[in-house]
């Protein structure tokens, strides 16, 4: 029996086995030839290269406009408001207004008890008819002054001629020294008379006499004046809007409150004539003049801007009109950058109503000239 040899493989098993067959890979195309997508399109072309422009344009023009405006956002809206005092006091009986309510010139805000002051007029009518009544007994009086001097002088020419007559017998010893002393006593007193009688005529005139300015008698004057101011406290019952505008802390108008003369009690908003106040630092003064542009934006109305000019510069700086201005002569004096005001007008009508108050944020172009 033969040896068995080791196997071997067959001969289709020993050949290696064949790799698949790769797909042909096409020439590269150029795109000389016309390949669309290789070619870059006009966005690609624009992002490329308008892009850059753009932001090199914005870019120059911020760098070259960068000094023609100053800017601040510590401003604010500022309307004109006029406090109403009452100018007599009293109870207030009538209240015609109240928070947040437009109002006109001359619109009755509310009204105080005008019957005490009533009752002064009455009282100084009475007076002025006391003091014309007074005028019509100087004048009877001075009539009356003016009879007893004629009378007196009447009595002067009697006793006179009877004292002549005592002396003419005196001298011829047919009177006596008594008849005679007696003559003589009645002419001194008919002259005394007379002399009273002018003295009483003098001072009714006086008494009658009209002032040199008014022509009325001073007596009959002071009760008409007192009865004017009478009238006048009367009608300052009745409290009144001075101007136009919109009211704001009406809290005291109560119907029964007791109104103290003098002390604030409403106070009116004057919507239609707006400003702002801008706080710019002293060091952004030096281009700016009155009369520049300006631009205004509201912090609680974004979107809306405003056109306007500087309208005036203050004339110090906010610390020098402070209750407890800074002292600055002490050794650890630190400098700090002063804020001054500025009051830009507006020069168009905003698009929202305005609030006294408000924050703001102002832009003044100092290139203009």
């Amino acid at each position: 029996m033969d040896q068995l040899s080791p196997s071997r493989p067959k001969a289709e098993d020993a050949a290696p086995a064949r790799a698949p067959k790769a797909d042909p890979v096409p020439p590269p195309v150029s795109a000389a030839e016309g390949d669309p997508q290789a070619r870059p399109s006009w966005r690609t072309r624009i992002l490329m290269f308008g892009l850059p422009a753009v932001l090199i344009a914005v870019g120059g023009w911020y760098w070259l406009t960068s000094g023609g405006s100053v800017s601040t956002d510590n401003a604010y809206v500022q309307m004109d408001k006029v406090s109403i005092a009452a100018e007599v006091g009293g109870r207030i009986t009538e209240v015609a207004v109240k928070d947040g309510q437009m109002v006109n010139a001359g619109q009755l805000l509310f009204r105080i008890d005008g019957e005490p002051y009533a009752l002064n007029v009455a009282q100084a009518t009475a007076a002025i008819d006391a003091a014309q009544v007074e005028v019509g007994n100087l004048s009877a009086s001075a009539n009356t002054s003016a009879v007893d001097i004629a009378a007196a002088r009447e009595d002067v020419a009697f006793a006179q001629v009877n004292f002549e007559r005592q002396a003419a017998l005196m001298e011829k010893g047919f009177t006596t020294k008594a008849a005679y002393d007696a003559s003589r006593h009645a002419v001194t007193q008919a002259r005394e008379r007379v002399r009273q009688a002018e003295a009483a005529a003098a001072e009714a005139r006086t008494k009658l006499a009209a002032g040199p300015s008014s022509g009325v008698n001073p007596q009959v004057e002071a009760a008409k004046v007192q009865r004017a101011q009478a009238q006048v406290n009367l009608g300052r019952t009745e409290v009144r809007a001075p101007s136009a505008g919109r009211i704001a802390q009406s809290d005291r108008l109560l119907i029964g409150q007791m109104m103290v003369a003098g002390l604030p009690a409403v106070t009116i908003v004057d919507t239609q004539h707006p400003w702002v106040e801008a706080n710019f630092k002293e060091t952004d003064l030096a281009n700016m003049r009155v009369g520049q542009r300006a631009e205004i934006s509201f912090d609680a109305y974004p979107g809306v801007r405003i056109r306007g000019h500087v309208l005036t510069i203050g004339a110090g700086t906010g610390s020098e009109f402070s209750v407890l201005p800074a002292q600055n002569a002490t050794g650890n004096w630190v400098k700090v950058t002063q804020r001054v005001p500025v009051r830009i007008a507006f020069d168009e009508k905003p698009s929202r109503d305005m609030i006294a108050g408000l924050s703001a944020d102002v832009r003044v172009f100092t290139s203009d000239k």
